[in-house]
């Protein structure tokens, strides 16, 4: 059986949840999606029952070898869809999440197939998130929060993740996109804000936006 639209959206955000704690617990589903604490153990149960996901008493639930791979056929769907968004539609890097989600549940491999043809067989999406190959398999991305680097850390920025529209706008006006060179000039302790700079500027970031920056 495959999983019904409602079901790939799950997948997706466990996967997306995962990639930061090894389970995942209701509260943080429900957050993400946006629905309601008692719709989500009855879309868990469902899941589990159809062996997508596994449950870890105490902890919340992680997903099977065959939830994985919906997860990541449903994020292909996603991402690609949102390059063809920017790149083909018009639509800016902060549109292109919600709009995404909107359109998503009437993909399908062919049209899938389509976009990635007619923008090139992208393997990243507007905001740098690896896209897996029809085989699920996803580039080796080598990357690091910005946070977590030193005074004189020159580099590229490679993910922004975040899917706040404000914080996009912010970032897009600041030149701080994937492939914007960046270099750390100082930042103040105790996880402080951060000065960087940017091509030939110079921007400071505060803690709440430097875990978003990702980079090379």
């Amino acid at each position: 059986m495959r999983p019904s639209v409602a079901m790939r959206e799950y997948l997706a955000e466990i996967y997306r949840l995962q990639e930061y704690e090894p389970t995942v617990s209701t509260t943080s589903l429900a957050e993400r999606l946006n629905v309601s604490a008692p719709a989500v153990p009855r879309m868990l149960k469902r899941l589990k029952s159809a062996g997508y996901v596994k449950h870890i008493p105490y902890q919340g639930v992680e997903l099977t070898e065959r939830g994985r791979e919906e997860a990541l056929r449903e994020l292909r769907r996603h991402r690609i869809l949102e390059v063809f968004l920017v790149k083909i539609m018009g639509f800016t890097w902060d549109e292109a999440h919600q709009h995404a989600d909107d359109l998503s549940q009437g993909l399908n491999d062919a049209l899938t197939e389509r976009m990635a043809e007619m923008t090139s067989y992208p393997t990243r999406c507007p905001h740098g998130e690896p896209i897996p190959d029809a085989e699920g398999r996803l580039p080796e991305v080598n990357d690091i929060c910005i946070i977590n680097l030193s005074i004189g850390h020159k580099g590229e920025v490679s993910r922004v993740r975040t899917h706040e529209l404000e914080k996009l706008r912010y970032f897009a006006t600041l030149g701080l996109i994937p492939g914007a060179p960046v270099e750390i000039v100082g930042r103040a302790p105790f996880n402080g804000p951060m000065r960087l700079r940017v091509g030939r500027e110079e921007v400071v970031l505060g803690a709440e936006l430097t875990q978003s920056l990702w980079v090379t």
